[in-house]
């Protein structure tokens, strides 16, 4: 599975919102597919977030990490 582009997803929920913003009277079956849509987009970018906010604690570790060696050398 290749990683979603959070920058990306945003524009396409922000798309779903103005597509709905514009409608005087929602076709019903159209709306139904753009929310479930936008549920699959939060979902992914929820996922990707996870995995950016771990990336970060990652890296955060290996930085205390190598500063703790200094500190004992």
């Amino acid at each position: 599975m290749s990683k979603i582009n959070l920058n990306e997803s945003l524009k396409k929920l922000n798309d779903i919102v103005k597509w709905f913003e514009g409608q005087e009277e929602v076709d019903v079956e159209k709306g139904l597919v753009k929310v479930k849509e936008g549920a699959q987009l939060i979902k992914a970018s929820r996922e990707r977030l996870k995995e950016v906010e771990n990336e970060f604690e990652e890296i955060k570790k290996d930085i205390v990490e190598e500063d703790d060696d200094k500190d004992t050398s």
